[in-house]
């Protein structure tokens, strides 16, 4: 079946009236968010400290970047180039070190109620970002409202948070596509007609289900047989309008294009959310890597140097030119973060008998970076310490990141959302970021 939803948990969607729109903008936009599973470690990339002591500023240089006075990674040359088109947002905080709890947060701009240490999915958890704009927004015209791609965060037991609808039900779910865009044989299964069967043909075909639906009132009442019969009818829209499906066929897509954006999972996946969006999907979500793939408690100097750092600058990089010489950037709101950052001073892990440097994690202070949708490109907003541990400037929540989402998407983030026992509550409850913008 198409990977639609969050299809292992059971739910029902209910609906609700949202509240006004915010003012602040006058066109709803798209956002992108490449998702650094696992917490990037700021002080390595974005918000150095060369002064600091061996054991803070840890073995990378900074370079100057095309902006007079903003220095970066020198493993980041492709974005220091670029810097004039984003804002860095060096003073975010939060109270949670715990990766699930922190990944909710982060994904939803709400705290997961009830939460505590590796507290995993469950339909009691506040909606993701795209979930809800499909709740408070819904569409009809084949386009889904949310697709994250291509890893879902699961490991053993553990389902992370902050993926899927919660208690708004999984008929709000975005797409889960779990395939690696970067492989030769990608593809989204069955997200297109079988030989020989005309539109035409489907459609009777989709009549004659109906029928067949009608014939099982009596299981309607079932939260798994809803979901199914939801997933029927968003995957039959897909087809018939073809929008979508022709947007995951890479093969469209210019191979010099495909060669910038690099040869691996990361430029692909960001190359296939540029490509959703021009189709007119509003939210993607784009992880870098699997489940926890920027957790450098050891060996995080060449972990980033080797394997995470080049293929981000690359394929982030290119995003950022795509989408302006489209003119999409102006319309898509690209936003670059993990769940938190990393400890300021290095560690090692126990047992480590090669004695490679690591960085915890550190939820104090970290950087997030902006892009588009009207962002003051080249531009430095908050401030953390001597050291990088902490805001020496107001700092901004989840909560404000996910207001800014919300407003950028046309949604007014004080929208009224109802629970699953049909108790109402404020959608989001941070401030919007207006400093990012012009």
């Amino acid at each position: 079946m198409l990977q639609v939803g969050f299809s292992g948990l059971v739910g029902l969607g209910l609906s609700s009236p949202g509240l006004a729109f915010s003012k602040q903008l006058k066109k709803p936009k798209a956002v992108i968010l490449v998702f650094l599973t696992g917490a990037s470690s700021h002080i390595d990339m974005f918000d150095m400290k060369p002064d600091a002591p061996q054991e803070i500023r840890g073995e990378f240089k900074p370079i100057s970047t095309n902006v007079t006075g903003i220095q970066i990674s020198e493993h980041l040359p492709l974005l220091a180039s670029r810097i004039d088109k984003v804002a860095l947002v060096r003073s975010m905080a939060h109270k949670e070190n715990n990766h699930l709890v922190a990944t909710h947060h982060t994904l939803t701009g709400h705290q997961q109620l009830g939460a505590f240490f590796d507290k995993i999915a469950s339909r009691d958890d506040w909606p993701s970002y795209s979930s809800a704009l499909n709740h408070l927004k819904p569409r009809t015209d084949g386009i889904p409202s949310g697709i994250n791609l291509p890893t879902f965060l699961s490991e053993g037991p553990l389902t992370w948070p902050g993926q899927h609808g919660g208690f708004l039900g999984p008929k709000h779910d975005p797409w889960q596509i779990a395939q690696d865009p970067a492989k030769p044989d990608f593809k989204v299964d069955n997200l297109s007609i079988f030989p020989g069967l005309a539109i035409d043909r489907f459609h009777d075909r989709n009549s004659l289900l109906n029928q067949v639906n009608l014939q099982q009132k009596q299981m309607d009442t079932l939260a798994t047989t809803k979901r199914l019969k939801d997933q029927q009818e968003l995957a039959l829209s897909v087809l018939t309008s073809g929008k979508v499906a022709k947007a995951f066929d890479l093969n469209l897509e210019p191979l010099a294009s495909r060669a910038r954006y690099g040869n691996h999972s990361f430029g692909q996946s960001m190359l296939l959310a540029r490509r959703l969006v021009q189709a007119g999907v509003p939210v993607v979500q784009a992880n870098m890597g699997r489940v926890q793939n920027w957790d450098t408690h050891g060996n995080n100097f060449n972990r980033l140097k080797n394997d995470l750092l080049p293929p981000l600058d690359r394929g982030f990089s290119s995003l950022l030119d795509d989408l302006e010489s489209s003119g999409l950037l102006d319309d898509t709101l690209v936003i670059l973060t993990g769940e938190f950052g990393r400890t300021p001073k290095i560690s090692f892990q126990p047992g480590d008998k090669n004695k490679q440097p690591g960085r915890d994690h550190w939820a104090a202070c970290y950087t997030t970076l902006f892009a588009g949708a009207g962002v003051k490109g080249g531009s430095v907003i908050g401030k953390s310490d001597k050291i990088g541990a902490y805001p020496l400037s107001v700092p901004f929540s989840p909560d404000d990141l996910g207001a800014t989402v919300y407003n950028t998407l046309g949604i007014d983030p004080a929208s009224e959302v109802v629970d699953r026992q049909k108790r109402p509550s404020q959608l989001n409850r941070g401030k919007i970021m207006d400093c990012l913008f012009a």
